[in-house]
């Protein structure tokens, strides 16, 4: 699962990224669900970031945040769940900007949170996908949900619980997933080398989404990978 991650966007997303238009800037070190993130998206031959809710409102849902959580998408059910089949049938495929992500390790003294970052890619995309739902009074509310795969090994041991991980694309992936076809876009979701991943261990204040600096980042001990 994926349940905090870390985003700053400047202008040279637009550059690297291979937008038609300027980013939105934005940065947060402790990106909770619900609240509004950076989402690349390819539309009528455009590919744009703009920020949608993280949180998918299914079409349906008449613009209603669903009860249970669905700020991830499991990898193998992205074809068959009520809120992501529609989604993922129609193509509407999103790429998330990071620098990190946290993930929580479970130890005999409790939780201990993580960062974990690239080797290759200082910016990063989590595979997602989005949706559009209009309320009765005819607001559109566009969200997101990120792709969740089985962990590889270097993330098992790190979110030992669940063993699972965020679906993290390949630079050279980004077109197939945001223009290709099905059988294209499911190729892109591979875990990711774990000789390419890095981590170490952070203060619990990431636990409250209140606390956003970039001082969350700064290691707590020693860390694996490093």
């Amino acid at each position: 699962m994926c349940g905090r991650y870390v985003a700053k966007i400047d202008a040279a997303l637009e550059r690297d990224w291979a937008l038609t238009r300027p980013p939105p800037l934005f940065a947060s070190y402790n990106i909770a669900p619900t609240t509004p993130v950076p989402a690349v998206r390819e539309r009528n031959g455009e590919r744009l970031c703009e920020l949608l809710r993280w949180g998918l409102v299914p079409f349906w849902a008449k613009g209603l945040p669903p009860k249970l959580s669905t700020s991830n998408a499991r990898l193998e059910t992205i074809a068959t769940a009520p809120s992501y089949r529609g989604p993922w049938q129609r193509g509407q495929r999103c790429i998330l900007p990071a620098l990190g992500f946290y993930e929580w390790q479970v130890r005999d003294a409790g939780k201990q949170p993580w960062s974990i970052y690239l080797k290759d890619q200082s910016v990063f995309g989590l595979a997602g996908l989005w949706e559009a739902s209009t309320t009765p009074e005819g607001i559109t509310v566009e969200s997101c949900t990120i792709i969740t795969m089985p962990a590889n090994p270097f993330m098992a041991e790190i979110h030992n619980s669940k063993a699972r991980m965020p679906a993290i694309l390949r630079r050279a992936d980004h077109d197939a997933w945001l223009a290709g076809d099905a059988t294209a876009a499911l190729h892109c979701l591979r875990p990711y080398p774990e000789d390419q991943m890095l981590a170490h261990t952070v203060s619990t204040a990431v636990n409250s989404p209140r606390n956003n600096t970039a001082r969350l980042l700064e290691p707590a001990g020693h860390g694996t990978g490093a």
